[in-house]
C-alpha cells in the first residue's frame, strides 16, 4: 500500500479517502477484474453455441465455479496474474470441462477485443456507482437551497453593475436546470463495444468455423452477456467515440460547477452568504477573524484539473492511425485520474454547500441602497402607455448619479401622464418587490 506522503499523485496521497470508490474500478486490479469477466464470459458463450461442438455446454456447476471466479476476484488473484489467459488457464486446471476446452480461453480474440469491452465495464460501473449517486447528492442539496431561498431577494449583478433583481433561490435553480439537463445526457450514454477480431471483419472466427453466424453471436454476446452496446464497424480498436462523449459530458458538468463556484465564492464576498464554522478548522493563518470560501475554491481547482485530463482523453482517444496505434493504450490508463479530480470537485463543491447561509440583512441592504433598479420597470410602464422618450427620461434621472431615494422616484412618478392605477402600482414597488416570477421559479424546479 502506497504511503499517502510519499504518493506522486494527490488522489492516491492527500485525497486518497476521497476518490476510495474508485480505487477498485479504474486500478491495475480493476481492469484485470473486467478482463477476467469478459474473458470468462466469451468462454460461456463459445460453449452455449452448438454449431462450436469442441466446446460442449457447460454444466450448472462450472457455470457456478466461472461466476464465481468472476464476482470474486480479489487483490491477491491480481498479484498472481503476468497474462490473463495462462492464469485463467492454470485457475482452472482442476476442472475437467474447462481445462478439455482451454485452448478456446481468448479464442479468436486480440488484446484488444478484450480490453474494449473491460474499458466500457470500468466506465459504467464508474457512472453508475460513483458519478451518478455524487452527482445525485449535489443536485439534492442545490434543490433544497433553490427552495428555501426561493423569496430571498437579491440584487443581480450584470457585467458587475447593479441589474434587474432576483431571488437567490432562482439564482441556484438555473445552475440546478443547467446540471440536469446533463446528468440526464451523462444517465443515457451508451458504452460500446466490439469483439470482432484484428480489424474487425471476423477473419480468424470465419476461418474456423464458417458455418457460424459470427457477427450476430458477437453481438448477441456484446449486449446480453455484458450489457453494453454492439458498435458492428470498428478497425482492431472501438474508436472510442462513445468515450469522447461521456468525458465532454463530464466536462460540460464540471464547467456548470466551476462556473457556479465563482458565483458563491462572489456571493460570499459581498456578504450575500455566510459559511458555518466548523469546529477546529484551520482558517487565514495570519487573520483569525476570515472563513475563507476554501471548498469552493477546492472544487473549482479540482474540477479544472479533471476538465485537462478529460479534454485531452476526449480529443486523443478517437484519433488512431491507419487500423491501429498504441497510443491509445497508455492514455487509457489515465481514465480514473480525470474521474477521480471530478470526483474531489464534487465532494469538496458539496461540503461548501453544506455550509452556506443565507444573510438576508446584507442582500436586503444591498437592494434598499439601490433604488435606481426600479428606472427599468417605470420606463416599461411608460412605454406601454406611450409616454414619449420614456427610456431617454429614466436614463436621466438615474444614469452615473448617486443618492436615487425613494422620494425622488415618487415625485417621478406622480408626474407622469399614465393612469392613476398604473401610478399607485409603481410608487408601492420596491426593489426586493420587483422580483418578477422569481419565486415560482424557483420553486417549480
Amino acid at each position: 500500500m502506497i504511503n499517502p506522503i510519499s504518493a506522486l499523485s494527490p488522489l492516491d496521497g492527500r485525497y486518497a479517502s476521497a476518490v476510495e470508490t474508485l480505487r477498485p474500478i479504474f486500478s491495475e486490479y480493476g481492469l484485470m477484474k473486467a478482463r477476467v469477466r469478459v474473458e470468462l464470459e466469451w468462454l460461456k458463450a463459445l460453449a452455449a453455441e452448438p454449431k462450436i461442438a469442441e466446446v460442449p455446454a457447460f454444466s450448472a456447476r462450472t457455470l457456478d465455479e466461472i461466476d464465481s471466479v468472476i464476482n470474486s476476484f480479489s487483490l491477491d488473484n491480481a498479484a498472481e496474474v503476468k497474462a490473463i489467459e495462462y492464469w485463467l488457464k492454470k485457475r482452472f486446471e482442476n476442472n475437467a470441462e474447462i481445462h478439455a476446452v482451454n485452448e478456446f480461453i481468448h479464442f479468436a480474440c486480440t488484446s484488444e477485443d478484450i480490453n474494449n469491452l473491460s474499458h466500457a465495464l470500468m466506465l459504467r460501473e464508474a457512472r453508475n456507482n460513483v458519478l451518478l449517486p455524487k452527482l445525485a447528492e449535489v443536485t439534492a442539496k442545490l434543490q433544497q437551497l433553490a427552495h428555501d431561498l426561493a423569496e430571498v431577494p437579491m440584487m443581480s449583478r450584470t457585467h458587475g453593475q447593479p441589474a434587474t433583481p432576483t431571488t437567490l433561490g432562482k439564482e441556484i435553480a438555473n445552475v440546478l436546470y443547467r446540471l440536469n439537463r446533463q446528468i440526464s445526457k451523462l444517465a443515457e450514454q451508451e458504452f460500446l463495444g466490439k469483439i470482432n477480431g484484428a480489424v474487425g471483419n471476423y477473419n480468424a472466427h470465419m476461418v474456423a468455423y464458417p458455418d457460424v453466424d459470427w457477427e450476430t453471436h458477437c453481438q448477441k454476446f456484446v449486449e446480453q452477456s455484458l450489457g453494453l452496446t454492439f458498435n458492428p464497424y470498428t478497425i482492431q480498436i472501438e474508436p472510442h467515440d462513445y468515450m469522447a462523449e461521456f468525458f465532454q459530458t463530464i466536462s460540460r458538468i464540471n464547467t456548470i460547477l466551476i462556473d457556479f463556484n465563482r458565483d458563491v465564492w462572489g456571493y460570499i464576498s459581498l456578504g450575500y452568504f455566510k459559511q458555518k464554522v466548523k469546529a477546529g478548522e484551520v482558517g487565514s493563518s495570519t487573520m483569525p477573524h476570515k472563513v475563507n470560501p476554501i471548498d469552493f475554491e477546492n472544487s473549482e481547482g479540482n474540477l479544472g484539473m479533471a476538465n485537462a485530463v478529460l479534454g485531452f482523453l476526449a480529443e486523443k482517444l478517437p484519433v488512431s492511425r491507419w487500423q491501429r496505434d498504441l497510443t491509445d493504450s497508455t492514455v487509457l490508463r489515465n481514465m480514473g485520474v480525470g474521474v477521480g479530480y471530478t470526483v474531489l470537485g464534487l465532494v469538496a463543491h458539496l461540503r461548501g454547500l453544506n455550509k452556506l447561509e443565507a444573510n438576508p440583512a446584507a442582500l436586503a441592504a444591498d437592494l434598499d441602497a439601490t433604488w435606481e433598479l426600479l428606472a427599468e420597470p417605470i420606463q416599461t410602464v411608460m412605454r406601454r402607455y406611450a409616454v414619449p422618450n420614456a427610456y431617454e427620461q429614466l436614463k436621466d434621472l438615474t444614469r452615473g448619479k448617486d443618492g436615487i431615494t425613494p422620494e425622488s422616484l415618487r415625485v417621478f412618478i406622480n408626474g407622469l401622464a399614465i393612469p392613476d392605477s398604473a401610478k399607485a402600482e409603481l410608487l408601492a414597488l420596491t426593489p426586493a418587490l420587483y422580483i418578477g416570477k422569481a419565486v415560482a421559479l424557483a420553486k417549480r424546479i
